[in-house]
């Protein structure tokens, strides 16, 4: 069952929310398996972002949670973050689902879903920064206190994990991104995803 599920990480600034609405925008003909892109839940107002998620109070997120209705949670930058059962309902059926993750979560999720796949986002530096000061979430010491944060941590790398180096254009790194998990599919996980026959 969890053979589709992937799991992307990296630090602020290096492009998930822009490549997984990039992703999302790919018409589903394009793969011979639907994908889905899982949508979390977090204590964040929404704000007009890249990312569509789902906002919650603390005390919704908490309820939430004891009722046992999240798959996944993990805090980080001062906020929670969750995803929805029902949101990875799409493994059952055989698909692939997108998850975009926490680097500190990944051993959990090595642990309780195995056969899971981590794919790692990276980008240079002085990227990562430019992008940061550009979304505007942060300014001054909390801006530098995530990028210290990135900068700590790094999810520890295992065989079969996936990397990708975000540091072209979007749809560049997209199509980089398409190869990769084509390239997944054919190394066994399931055949699940696979560009359609043209």
């Amino acid at each position: 069952m969890n053979a589709g599920l992937i799991y992307m990480v990296g630090p602020s600034g290096v492009g998930k929310d822009s490549l997984l609405a990039w992703l999302s925008h790919r018409p589903q003909h394009d793969f011979a398996t639907p994908l889905h892109i899982a949508r979390r839940s977090i204590t964040r107002p929404e704000d007009g972002g890249t990312e569509n998620h789902e906002a919650l109070t603390e005390q919704a997120f908490s309820t939430l949670e004891a009722a046992g209705g999240f798959a996944m949670c993990w805090d980080a930058n001062g906020l929670r973050y969750g995803i929805r059962k029902s949101e990875l309902a799409a493994l059952d059926q055989g698909h692939w689902v997108v998850v975009n993750g926490s680097r500190a979560y990944v051993p959990t999720l090595r642990r309780d879903w195995p056969g899971a796949s981590v794919l790692h986002i990276q980008a240079p530096a002085d990227v990562v920064r430019a992008r940061l000061q550009a979304r505007g979430r942060e300014a001054g010491a909390a801006l530098e206190a995530r990028i210290q944060r990135s900068q700590a941590l790094s999810a520890a790398r295992v065989a079969g994990d996936m990397e990708l180096l975000n540091e072209g254009s979007l749809d560049e790194s997209g199509q980089k991104l398409l190869r990769l998990l084509a390239a997944r599919a054919r190394a066994g996980a399931d055949g699940a995803l696979r560009p359609a026959p043209e």
